[in-house]
């Protein structure tokens, strides 16, 4: 006859045995872990060693744990910089090239701004000028040297005006259109200006040898007298050109004079001033004495 299902352990003294041995060592181990904390708490240095050998035990695991969480680390952290890096230098990029434009438009605009600053300062000193006017063309690579300015006979521009610049002068009007005019500049072979040196007034010529430079002839000959980085100005001999309107520079020395370089280059001027023609004061006769006779 099969046995039944709900037999109780009792029935076998082995199944009795082992469920009062559970007991008891259960109970053992409760009583050994009350103690061990009784123990613990009152003197807490007791276990100091067991401790010291199970953190020892478990230093390598630790060790190489660690290592590897680091160096988990240290691959995303160079992942993240590289695809940060790649960001932020694309974006200094941008700033850079923007900052570049920006400079260079600041540095076109405060060049702009000294050269009309240096054209107001012309204009205040000499309350007479014709016209104020932009250079639109010039010839600075033919052996005839010549520029367009935007001001005609409209603007009371007439031919033999001088021109200059605020670095000095470019030449005088030669043909006059409605709107604008035509300029024999100062370097033209057929240009003669009348100048003088500016620290002692030595007299010479400046004719202009169509390569960009001129050539100063001095009118008392002898001993050339001159120097490199003597500069001449306008005399006034003649009655075209005010005097003291800064020419040229001396470069080098020839027998009866020297090269000199113009002041005023026109391939680089933007604006230009047109004066009404210069003419020296007549002297005051004498008065004879039949006119200072009663």
């Amino acid at each position: 006859m099969a046995p039944s299902p709900k037999r109780r352990p009792g029935y076998s003294r082995r199944a009795q045995y082992s469920s009062f041995a559970g007991y008891i060592v259960g109970l053992l181990g409760a009583l050994a872990g009350a103690v061990l904390l009784v123990v613990s708490i009152i003197n807490p240095a007791v276990f100091a060693g067991v401790r010291g050998l199970a953190s020892d035990a478990a230093a390598p695991a630790g060790k190489a744990s660690s290592g590897l969480r680091q160096g988990g680390q240290g691959i995303f952290a160079v992942l993240k910089g590289y695809a940060l890096a790649g960001i932020r230098d694309a974006r200094l990029e941008r700033e850079l090239r923007s900052a570049t434009v920006r400079l260079a438009e600041a540095r076109a605009v405060a060049d702009e701004n000294r050269r009309l600053k240096a054209l107001l300062g012309l204009a205040s000193e000499d309350p007479g000028p014709v016209a104020v006017t932009r250079l639109t063309a010039s010839t600075p690579a033919s052996t005839r040297r010549f520029a367009t300015a935007a001001a005609g006979s409209a603007q009371g521009v007439g031919v033999g005006m001088p021109v200059r610049s605020p670095l000095g002068l470019i030449g005088r009007v030669l043909e006059v259109g409605g709107t604008t005019s035509r300029v024999l500049l100062v370097t033209d072979s057929e240009s003669l200006v009348p100048v003088r040196r500016a620290s002692d007034g030595i007299a010479a010529f400046a004719q202009g040898r169509g390569d960009g430079a001129l050539q100063l002839r001095l009118i008392n000959l002898g001993v050339n007298p001159l120097r490199g980085g003597d500069i001449f100005v306008t005399s006034g001999s003649g009655g075209l050109y005010r005097p003291g309107t800064p020419l040229a520079v001396v470069t080098s020395l020839t027998r009866d004079g020297a090269v000199a370089r113009v002041l005023s280059d026109p391939a680089a001027t933007d604006y230009v001033v047109i004066d009404q023609i210069w003419s020296a004061p007549a002297p005051v006769a004498p008065a004879s004495p039949a006119a200072a006779a009663p």
